[in-house]
């Protein structure tokens, strides 16, 4: 027993010399909670003029966000015709193991983005992801080894093919599959890959599910293709649904819905920004409509939610802030377009993580713009140019340290 304890602090102390600034995991989507929140992080007192590169490495294309786990970063690709997981040395960037199958990319309208979409999730030592045409894997995340592999689906997708990312709570991954006529969320058994339940009751879109707790009970709550649900995490049964189907030609939900408390916010393209209350009723629960802004339409981008305050960027380039209590706006600031950017046709592409004394935004021009969390105004305090190709995944927050995925590499940036 001893020998273990000096063991693992020898390592923990190995991690952190290696990795300076290391302070906390980012193990999946959104980080720890799904809230984009980077605890931990202190900026500096001023800003430098640039970010320090330590290493970057070229890991094949996709615009998955990459998962961070104590010393090790999993980042998963594209490359030569296959789906490919890869476990690298976070202070270095050395590869440890890699996995891969082959697997057809993203055509039609999205080839453009022929790479996964979804992230890595690290929980309980293993490793899941989701493939673009919805192949669930879970690895053993210390050796690589393939633990199981699902593809119940058959390749059934929405139309810009799989993008939500898995959840793993309480023993089982939880994963929204399948297309806009067949779509499911569905619960396997972590440990095994045996499927716990299923929810049929709507298609897929693009979001990713999150969880919450209201009343004792925890529940997943998940934008779907024409709806908002909630359903029993530990049974998959349906407690609370809503319409909300986004609106115009080429419109879909994909903003992961955001939680606080017994309160769920969701965003939408046209539809805005939305917060509802559930309260339990019976076995099930009812909704009571808080607030609805409909100005500030929401597709691509989640907004963060900090000290009371919701900050995100619009279809048409415009960071904005609202109110989380009432929905009112209290300000907006048009986005310099060599700052943010434009996805494929359209505005509003990008991701903020909650930095505690300031946000950081990543734009699709490869632009981290950090601001200072503010209910009166937008004050940018400074700006990076963090890669060549466009970056589409959430910067990664550790430390002093930044992981960035852009179209084909992995850069660590250091703060310095």
């Amino acid at each position: 027993m001893k020998h273990t304890l000096v063991t693992r602090a020898l390592a923990f102390l190995a991690i952190s010399i290696s990795l300076p600034g290391l302070a906390a995991d980012w193990p999946q989507w959104r980080g720890p909670n799904r809230d984009a929140k980077a605890t931990g992080f202190s900026p500096p007192k001023t800003w430098p003029k640039e970010l320090t590169q330590k290493w970057k490495v070229a890991v094949g294309e996709g615009v998955a966000t990459p998962a961070l786990m104590g010393d090790k970063l999993y980042v998963f690709t594209r490359e030569q015709g296959n789906e490919v997981i890869r476990c690298l040395e976070a202070a270095t960037g050395k590869e440890v193991w890699q996995d891969k199958y082959e697997a057809l990319g993203a055509t039609g309208p999205a080839a453009g983005f022929a790479g996964p979409r979804s992230s890595p999730t690290i929980a309980e030592g293993k490793v899941v992801t989701l493939g673009v045409r919805g192949m669930l894997s879970c690895l053993d995340a210390a050796t690589g080894k393939k633990l199981w592999r699902k593809d119940d689906f058959q390749g059934a997708t929405p139309m810009f093919f799989a993008a939500s990312s898995p959840i793993v709570t309480d023993g089982l991954c939880i994963a929204q599959l399948g297309g806009r006529d067949n779509g499911a969320i569905v619960a396997y058994e972590l440990a095994s890959g045996n499927e716990k339940w299923k929810w049929t009751g709507d298609g897929s879109a693009y979001a990713s599910p999150v969880q919450m707790t209201v009343g004792g009970k925890k529940l997943i709550v998940a934008l779907t293709e024409k709806k908002i649900v909630a359903i029993g995490a530990a049974d998959g049964k349906l407690v609370w649904e809503t319409p909300f189907a986004a609106q115009g030609m080429g419109a879909y939900n994909a903003a992961t819905p955001i939680v606080d408390g017994q309160t769920p916010f969701y965003a939408g393209s046209r539809l805005g920004v939305q917060a509802v209350k559930l309260v339990p009723q019976g076995a099930s629960f009812a909704a009571k409509e808080l607030w609805s802004n409909a100005d500030k339409s929401d597709q691509f981008d989640t907004p963060v939610l900090k000290s009371g305050l919701l900050y995100g960027l619009t279809q048409g380039n415009e960071f904005f802030c609202l109110n989380a209590k009432d929905g009112q706006a209290l300000w907006t600031a048009p986005a310099a377009a060599e700052t943010v950017g434009r996805g494929p046709g359209r505005g509003g592409f990008g991701s903020i993580d909650d930095g505690g004394p300031v946000l950081l935004g990543l734009t699709p021009s490869a632009q981290l713009v950090v601001f200072e969390p503010s209910d009166k105004e937008f004050k940018q305090l400074a700006s990076y140019k963090v890669a060549e190709t466009p970056t589409h995944a959430y910067p990664v927050v550790s430390g002093k340290n930044l992981f960035i995925k852009d179209k084909d590499s992995v850069t660590l940036w250091v703060i310095e």
